[in-house]
């Protein structure tokens, strides 16, 4: 990964004074004007260069009490640890901006939904139904990378990033159409009717199937209730119960684990420390595998440093009890078509990094949910997986959802 670095041209000395057996030495710190090709070593060195001095005459004591003085020496302290905090973030937004022209997806378009927004979305393959992806909580689309590779050899597959993440610059402006003037950011009824536009704008017809996971299911359900003649099937994939926030040991995990863990990382893009952490290799990109590209790599590398995708992520995790009881009221308000087919997806567990009890909880949800919202829906279990299954265990989703584009492909012929 380049890291490019711009003509700095700073040199800090810090002078230490030489008192009985102490020594006089000069350190000096350099940071060099080039592009960097990052590996842990080369990082290293490109952050301490220490230069050896030569040997000088020693200064008396009376010389040194004379022009050296302890307040000078802590300024320069204090300069350099400004510089240390204040570069990497200024070396970060450069980079951003760069990477941003640079990894936006080839095949990808930037859609203008109206409103002044503008939304990203990325279609693969050709041919109907159209297979409609919607991410996790928090997530961009390159989630999805694997599963529409496989499933766009049938059909027509696309993803899309909701507003604020990936390449779906959020704006400071985002009025919503219609009665959805009520919806919150980053809740599904905005997301929602985020999505009725984009497809609108991009000319994308039903009927089409609806593949959501987590929040995505979530939008998939409200989108589904309110445009039930667009979606011909519907997939939900770890589902979150509504009622879910109704449990105090639920909230106090979500809010009390979960979202500072998403404010962490905000920080972290923000003050340049993910790209640091990065470039060490403590952090990795969450999609990888022989068959991901360099450029889907690098570009989930570009979203793990990006601050605004972060805080996003971190406002979806945020506001997720209040999109949990849209859907629920929606669901009340206006109830499934049985002309759509509901297929649900979940794994061993809803998560094998929550304690057991939270696993045991929403899945007893998931099951109460069900049974009184999709009674005579298809339930898949796919073993040893949990809510990762998207990028962990794709050829499981693909394998669904390829039957379902077989499924639907025979009745238009027949018909």
């Amino acid at each position: 990964m380049i890291y490019a670095v711009t003509l700095l041209g700073l040199t800090l000395r810090l002078r230490l004074i030489k008192s009985n057996l102490h020594t006089f030495e000069t350190f000096q710190c350099l940071i060099i004007n080039r592009d960097v090709e990052v590996s842990v070593q080369s990082t290293l060195h490109f952050l301490l260069c220490i230069n050896e001095v030569p040997d000088q005459r020693r200064p008396s004591q009376a010389e040194v009490k004379g022009s050296v003085s302890y307040s000078s020496v802590l300024v320069n302290i204090g300069k350099c640890l400004l510089v240390i905090i204040l570069v990497p973030p200024f070396l970060n937004y450069a980079s951003l901006q760069r990477e941003a022209q640079m990894l936006l997806p080839k095949d990808g378009q930037i859609v203008d939904v109206g409103l002044g927004q503008k939304m990203h979305l990325l279609c693969k393959g050709r041919g109907k139904p159209v297979v409609i992806l919607d991410a996790p909580t928090g997530m961009s689309s390159d989630v999805w990378f694997h599963v529409q590779e496989n499933v766009a050899s049938l059909t027509k597959v696309c993803t899309y990033d909701r507003m604020g993440l990936g390449f779906s610059k959020r704006l400071m402006q985002n009025e919503t159409t219609g009665t959805e003037k009520v919806w919150d950011m980053s809740t599904t009824g905005r997301m929602v009717d985020d999505l009725h536009r984009l497809l609108g704008a991009a000319g994308i017809v039903g009927p089409f199937i609806l593949v959501g996971s987590e929040l995505g299911a979530l939008n998939s359900r409200f989108y589904t209730h309110i445009h039930d003649v667009q979606v011909s099937d519907l997939v939900l994939i770890d589902p979150i119960p509504e009622d879910i926030f109704e449990e105090n040991k639920w909230k106090e995990y979500w809010y009390g684990k979960v979202v500072p863990s998403f404010q962490a990382k905000q920080f972290s893009a923000a003050t340049g420390l993910s790209r640091m952490l990065i470039i060490l290799g403590a952090i990795e990109p969450t999609v990888k595998g022989e068959n991901v590209s360099e450029e889907v790599i690098q570009r989930q590398k570009y979203l793990q440093s990006n601050p605004a995708h972060q805080s996003a992520a971190v406002d979806e995790h945020y506001f997720l009890n209040e999109s949990a009881a849209q859907v629920r009221d929606i669901t009340k308000f206006k109830p499934l078509s049985s002309r759509t087919s509901v297929s649900v997806l979940t794994g061993d567990s809803f998560d094998m990094q929550m304690p057991e009890h939270l696993n045991q909880m929403v899945a007893k949800l998931q099951k109460r949910f069900l049974e009184e919202s999709y009674p005579s829906a298809n339930h898949i279990h796919i073993k040893g997986a949990d809510r990762r299954m998207i990028y962990k265990k794709p050829s499981a989703i693909s394998q669904h959802l390829r039957k379902l584009v077989n499924q639907r492909q025979a009745k238009q012929q027949s018909e």
